[in-house]
């Protein structure tokens, strides 16, 4: 006998009309809320409060009309199943009565009636509202309710038109009624730093881009009192149960107080920062230092736009349609995850967000450098620094920032420090004529810095176009000799108009975004080239002295590093380089941004999440399929792009707040793995199975001796480690008896990873500074552990790193550069760098002699110092530095050095990996003060990374294992 569904009671339903009591006080708040743009948003948001917390928005008299009704938006569906009927909401919003301000109806009753929506309807004026207030589903459990009698159960979606504010014209924003909703004002931001309830080209647009016109859909035929009929959709009623959470309510929801994946340290770890000398920095260990909130982060294209003052935007104008499950209804760019009940966001926006480009404005080791480089090491040049530094981690801020000054008929003055920390609230606060850099350059490496790029032909086409002001000063301060590609380094590269967007596929769908704010997507093959990646990651730096200029050098080299080895494509977007591909070729692009499976299948998936025609409950007033449905595309690309820096992506899990960022991902919600877990996994990933191999051979105990070979190999398409030079991998190799226990190791560390000796005495190398931070070790005798062949010692430790050393003091010039003798100190300043003192990374395989390497670098535009300084020092006549592709060396243990009566029975080598080591942390400590000082501080003494795979502050890449000793 099939069970019958019983209509059930509204939840939403009050027993009084819910009007406004005060029609004084609506009439004087009218005009204000009318004009979005007039107010700060706080001050704003508290007349909107005033205004939607009264109902004024119910007020008849004042001319609003509303919805016949409470009505769906799409299906809903339920099921009967153990004794329970389960229900399911499938709309774009919850069930929905919309109130219309008097110009909003007038308008909709003049241009959409009759079913004639004219193709050019003329815009909607300004001041006109539209308040969609929402219900618990579905709508037939309150379709009998007089809408004045319905409580927003889930507060209400809002549409102001002020079209001199935007691009699309509208204040967009969500409001909860009651203080049991979880609404309040955007600003201050709450403590899990949310994304904005309300402003200008929010995300909404992700569906709202879709309409015929005007952003909207809204129809007349659903106001009471006009001839029409409002859509309807499968309904199946169910018995009362809890409301279901809609989509809007998860996206609006605030977490709070601030969600953490794992809980910090309760006090710091003093071991550690005694180790790291971080006593000395005299912070206040209670402080966090918090970085502004990412809620402040909002830029958009402006009215009558883009122009070049819109060239550079904050991802937020990409997340409503590039992350996943922005829709609540499609869930391309995602896959079950494979540790857990859960989904996998794959989007373009989910993989960057949480990946180190994306945290690259809010990086706290870069701005402690950055401290140091201003405050110890270039004070007199103190304005030059920032811009420099800022030019990549800040790079949005710093070129729109310039962009900016120059259309006002300015000089490139310098972007600083203090304007990545620009906010807007409170009104009139010091920094606040700077918040729209600020917002840009904490926004890290985003969308619009990569996918407006324009190399080769495309860049010298818009070389002196307004969009690319002051590139050429930079390009000449920095890459003063280089030509063609090589002019760019350094993240020196030109864009291209601001109303283009390059991406990899052809024929997109370009009605949307150019909807949403007046950008054309466009397919450009050089967005999948390496030299996308190469023009950041090829760090040519001057050499300063003095706040003098007395040279250049390559601080790092990943993008040559790859065009010099196996893994070359040997083509460019200038055209084809010289030697051609390499026998692995393979861009960054295909390990950092992967499109295929390990089975070499590309993914396939939409790119976007919007309002389609064809996939979508039914609405009107909307584009037509062709403009609007997307396809699937093969080789979807993940904007995965991690390294193994898991030591950034652990302090963004356990500090959100004092980072300022939020952590569930902002579409998907409670259905998605939040991003920053699934970059740690990627990492993982990346270390376990792409970087290196390691093993143990030639184990030989011939009584007096146990030697033992290990082999490291490079899997990396570039050296390893790479990057910026302060990076740096160890071998652990221990010798262990029958039981599994230690009798014999080099390259033990203690909990700070500081790698110290059998006695736990760090190792030669190990501490730059003494204890108090008073003077460096022994500056003029560079210690440090040399590259070994043999390694008979436990205070002997293969680490592969590199080294380098500032010029020395003294009356005569200093010659820098390669090859010279290191005469100064042993330096991680990026712009102190004279000689290199040593640097044996790994090489990737097939890397080119210094011959090749000079053919392809002057192909790119470079001198052959590019060559050069590429290659290795300090590594003796080792052969395997002559081929590339890893290396091998031998341990010979004593067996005198084992404890009495102890006998070997297995080796192990273990690869470990120290994005920050400890002598770096060191020199943090010991050359700076103030706000970014302190918060590094404070992050690194409270860091738990126990029972991971970056315990003592070292991941583990690769092991052998426990091997046998056979024949003793």
């Amino acid at each position: 006998m099939m069970e019958t569904l019983q209509a059930a009671s509204c939840p939403a339903e009050r027993p009084e009309p819910l009007l406004p009591t005060d029609p004084a006080l609506c009439s004087s708040l009218a005009e204000a809320v009318r004009q979005p743009s007039a107010l700060p948003l706080d001050q704003y948001e508290a007349k909107l409060d005033q205004f939607f917390g009264q109902y004024c928005h119910r007020d008849t008299a004042a001319g609003w009309r509303r919805d016949r009704t409470v009505r769906d938006t799409g299906p809903f569906t339920a099921r009967f199943a153990d004794g329970n009927w389960t229900g399911t909401d499938h709309g774009t919003h919850a069930p929905v009565v919309i109130w219309y301000s008097p110009e909003m109806a007038d308008w909709l009753v003049a241009n959409r009636a009759d079913d004639e929506v004219p193709g050019e309807a003329p815009p909607v004026s300004d001041g006109a509202m539209m308040v969609k207030e929402m219900f618990p589903a579905p709508a037939a459990d309150c379709v009998a309710v007089p809408p004045e009698r319905l409580f927003p159960t889930s507060g209400a979606a809002i549409m102001i038109r002020d079209a001199e504010a935007s691009y699309d014209g509208w204040f967009w924003g969500w409001y909860g009624f009651g203080s049991d909703s979880g609404w309040a004002p955007d600003w201050p931001p709450a403590p899990s730093n949310p994304l904005p309830n309300m402003g200008f080209a929010q995300y909404c647009l992700n569906c709202h881009a879709s309409a015929e016109n005007n952003h909207t859909f809204a129809s007349p035929k659903n106001i009471q009192g006009e001839p029409g009929r409002s859509l309807v959709f499968l309904s199946q009623n169910v018995p009362p149960q809890p409301p279901a959470e809609s989509h809007h309510d998860a996206v609006t929801t605030q977490e709070d107080p601030v969600r953490r994946h794992v809980q910090p340290l309760a006090a710091p770890d003093r071991d550690v920062l005694a180790a790291l000398r971080a006593y000395a920095s005299g912070a206040d260990e209670a402080a966090g230092v918090p970085m502004p909130s990412q809620t402040y982060d909002q830029t958009w294209v402006a009215a009558g736009g883009p122009t070049a003052a819109d060239t550079f935007l904050t991802s937020s104008q990409c997340l409503g349609c590039h992350d996943a499950g922005s829709t609540g209804l499609q869930f391309d760019m995602t896959a079950p995850n494979p540790h857990g009940d859960n989904l996998e966001n794959l989007s373009p926006y989910a993989t960057w967000r949480s990946s180190p480009m994306g945290l690259a404005g809010r990086d706290p080791f870069f701005f402690a450098q950055l401290a140091s480089e201003t405050q110890t090491f270039h004070p007199g040049a103190s304005d030059v620094v920032q811009d420099t530094c800022l030019g990549c981690h800040g790079i949005n801020g710093q070129r729109q920032f310039h962009v900016d000054g120059s259309a006002d008929g300015g000089a490139c003055a310098p972007f600083t420090r203090e304007m990545v920390d620009a906010v807007p609230y409170p009104d009139g606060n010091p920094t606040a004529e700077h918040a729209k850099f600020g917002a840009l350059a904490r926004d890290g490496i985003s969308c619009t810095a990569c996918h407006r790029m324009a190399l080769g032909e495309a860049g010298t086409a818009a070389a002196d176009q307004p969009q690319n002001a002051c590139v050429a000063e930079r390009q000449e301060f920095l890459n003063p000799d280089n030509t063609g590609f090589a002019r760019t380094f350094t993240g020196s590269f030109l864009v291209g108009a601001p109303d283009r967007l390059i991406g990899p596929f052809e024929n997109p769908k370009t009605t949307p975004m150019k909807a949403a704010f007046g950008n054309i997507p466009a397919h450009d093959t050089a967005i999948a080239s390496s030299e996308i990646c190469g023009t950041c990651h090829t760090v040519h730096l001057p050499v300063m002295q003095d706040a003098e200029v007395i040279g250049h050098t390559y601080e790092q080299t990943t993008y040559p590093e790859w065009a010099f080895s196996a893994y070359r494509t040997g083509e460019s977007p200038d055209g084809p380089l010289p030697l051609g591909a390499g026998s692995a070729a393979e861009s960054c692009q295909g390990c950092h941004m992967p499109s295929r499976d390990a089975a070499g299948v590309p993914y396939r998936s939409k790119i976007a999440s919007i309002q389609e025609y064809s996939n979508f409950p039914q609405a009107e007033n909307v584009l037509p399929p062709e403009e609007i449905d997307l396809v699937e595309r093969d080789g979807f690309a993940r904007h995965t792009l991690v390294g193994l820096n898991v030591f950034l992506i652990k302090i963004a899990q356990q500090f959100p707040d004092i980072l300022g960022i939020g952590l569930p991902d902002p579409m998907l919600g409670k259905k998605g793995l939040d991003p920053l877990l699934r970059t740690e996994r990627a990492m993982l990933d990346l270390a376990a199975e792409s970087t290196a191999a390691i093993t143990a051979t030639e184990i030989v105990n011939d009584g007096k001796t146990l030697s033992a070979t290990v082999n490291v190999e490079n899997k990396a398409g570039h050296k390893f480690p790479s990057g910026v030079g302060f990076r740096r991998a160890f071998v652990d190799f221990r010798v262990l008896d029958a039981s599994g226990e230690t009798l014999w190791a080099s390259g033990r560390t203690d909990g700070a990873g500081v790698l110290v000796d059998a006695g736990g005495v760090p190792v030669t190398g190990e501490n730059w500074w003494a204890e108090d931070c008073s003077a460096r070790v022994e500056p003029e005798k560079r210690l440090h552990q040399p590259h070994y062949q043999t390694i008979t010692r436990q205070d002997q430790v293969q680490i592969y790193q590199e080294l380098v050393s500032t010029p020395p003091d003294g009356p005569e010039p200093p010659i820098c550069g390669p090859g010279t003798t290191p005469q100064g100190m042993l330096t991680t300043s990026f712009l102190s760098i004279c000689s290199s003192v040593k640097d044996n990374r790994l090489l990737p395989h097939g890397y080119l002699g210094v011959e090749d390497r000079k053919v392809i670098a002057a192909a790119l535009g470079a001198g052959e110092e590019l060559a050069l300084e590429t290659g290795s020092y300090g590594v003796g006549d080792d052969p395997d530095y002559q081929t590339g592709g890893g290396d091998s060396f031998v341990y010979a243990v004593p067996l005198a050095d084992l404890p009495a009566g102890q006998q070997p029975a297995s080796v192990e080598a273990t690869l470990y990996y120290q994005a920050t080591p400890p002598f770096y942390l060191q020199d943090r400590f010991c050359t700076a003060k103030g706000a970014d000082t302190d918060r590094l501080k404070y992050l690194v003494g409270r860091l738990d990374l126990s029972g991971t795979e970056a315990e003592d502050w070292k991941l583990r890449v690769v092991t052998t294992g426990p091997v046998a000793i056979h024949g003793q």
